[in-house]
């Protein structure tokens, strides 16, 4: 009896050790819900580590917010490390950037003017774009660490600042001030909507960056293109699959996709705050992810693509990287079209973009084409279409990229990179340093897969948050080590 009692127990203990080693055998699974950039490039570091993955898309197609340009402009490996290291792993084929290309252009008063025209023929606009240049230089020195910004009672003091405000107190003329407000809006929002101390930590990650650095090359087709070199090397992806819920429990997780469910281990949510917002979790997130959701800033754009048939501007513009204007136009650049002819695009953003909600496609196109009249009376007679592509009321995004408003730095920082147990999150607005950029939704992709990775193997993770002093400074303070009247300035 008891020897039977000893075999019995033998073998349970057998079994039990023989599902153990089947279970640490299993082929680890996810999940990636978004097929944008960020989900793509978790997806493709999964799949390369061994892991089962399927991908699931709502829309039609994969690339998320791909852009209509027929060449997007690149940072080289110092302004764009991750970019470029996927660039080459594809061998995506990238062209050099003329050299003019590489700084900033501008139409001022039906003129288009090269940086180095403007110094010649309008000095007072150029020394006052230098002189906003130097004030945000030296906000931007102020922070030591940028992926912990507001270290300090003064530094988080300027995230309680609009940067209307600040430029306010620079007092530039009028013409410098309307470009920089639309440089300010074309990359983030618009300056009266946005936080001083996110302008301030945007500017020290690329401090030391040259303006060549950053259009250092362009990659033809775009966005786009490298959006299908990573779907070319996934084994499973689902478009048209709109996720509503994201059920988990201690075994794993459960996606519901219209009436289809899926299993995995773990999630990577890799999709914008508003498309967050339509989706069931369970547990639900808490309180503070909640408010998060619900009110951080988005970047207003829209895209507008103007077809011609010949050039109709300065042939050194032909190419030219960005171009500020004067006239509400947005930031635009213009590149030869694919089938002879040529296209100018334009991204409409911050109040620009709202105004314009009210109009129609066609009305839209209309109200850009008279602004680009002003500059090139030939524009009309070569005009033979237009595409648009609106970011600001597309449900799934609610607007374009993030661009944190007042408060929001020091409410929200690093929120999103904390995983909820067996859920990691991605997209370009969970990425410390590079939010609003490809360079940044693949870094967060990235990190959204090796996050799942340790969460497999056992590991705990703890995200550093930002540490914030529990008072803000007083009007006119400054803290030990700031330059004398520096700061004090902001807070009049």
């Amino acid at each position: 009896m008891a020897g039977r009692w000893v075999r019995a127990g033998t073998w349970v203990l057998l079994s039990v050790l023989s599902l153990s080693a089947a279970a640490k055998d299993k082929q680890p699974s996810a999940i990636v819900v978004g097929a944008g950039v960020a989900g793509l490039s978790a997806a493709y570091e999964l799949q390369a580590k061994g892991w089962q993955v399927t991908v699931l898309e709502a829309k039609a197609v994969a690339g998320g917010r791909n852009g209509l340009a027929t060449s997007e402009w690149i940072g080289n490996s110092k302004a764009q490390p991750v970019l470029n290291h996927y660039v080459d792993s594809f061998k995506l084929k990238t062209l050099p950037a003329p050299e003019f290309v590489r700084t900033p252009s501008y139409l001022i008063g039906g003129q288009f003017f090269s940086s180095s025209d403007l110094k010649d023929k309008q000095p007072a606009t150029a020394e006052a774009l230098a002189r906003f240049e130097k004030s945000l230089d030296d906000l931007a020195a102020s922070i030591d660490d940028p992926a912990n910004p507001a270290a300090n009672n003064t530094l988080f003091a300027l995230d309680q600042i609009t940067v209307a405000k600040w430029l306010d107190k620079l007092q530039l003329p009028e013409t410098a001030r309307l470009l920089v407000n639309q440089r300010i809006r074309s990359r983030y929002d618009e300056p009266s909507r946005l936080s001083l101390l996110y302008l301030a930590q945007q500017s020290r990650v690329y401090r030391g960056v040259d303006d060549r650095d950053l259009r250092a090359a362009r990659l033809p087709g775009g966005s786009a293109v490298l959006a299908e070199a990573f779907v070319k090397q996934l084994k499973t992806l689902k478009t048209n699959a709109k996720v509503t819920s994201v059920s988990q429990d201690k075994d794993g997780v459960t996606v519901k996709a219209g009436a289809v469910g899926y299993s995995a281990d773990y999630v990577v949510l890799a999709v914008p705050l508003k498309a967050l917002g339509q989706i069931q979790l369970t547990p639900a997130l808490d309180a503070k992810h909640l408010a998060a959701m619900k009110s951080t800033n988005y970047g207003w754009r829209d895209q507008i693509l103007l077809k011609f048939k010949q050039p109709v501007w300065d042939s050194k513009a032909r190419l030219s990287g960005e171009i500020f204007s004067d006239k509400g136009l947005g930031m635009l650049w213009i590149e030869p079209a694919m089938k002879g002819g040529a296209n100018v695009v334009i991204n409409l953003s911050g109040d620009n973009a709202r105004i314009l909600q009210a109009f129609g496609d066609r009305q839209m196109a209309d109200q850009v084409l008279i602004r680009l009249h002003q500059y090139y009376p030939k524009a009309r007679g070569a005009y033979s279409g237009y595409e648009i592509r609106r970011y600001s009321t597309d449900p799934s995004t609610g607007g374009a990229y993030l661009a944190f408003g007042p408060g929001q730095v020091t409410r929200n920082w690093r929120l999103w990179e904390q995983p909820l147990q067996r859920v990691a999150f991605a997209g370009e607005h969970t990425d410390t340093l590079y939010p609003g950029t490809l360079e940044g939704a693949l870094r967060s992709g990235q990190r959204a897969a090796k996050q799942v990775e340790d969460l497999y193997a056992g590991k705990t993770i703890d995200v550093p948050g930002t540490l914030v002093a529990k008072k803000t400074a007083p009007a006119g303070a400054a803290e030990k080590g700031d330059k004398p009247g520096f700061f004090s300035k902001l807070f009049d």
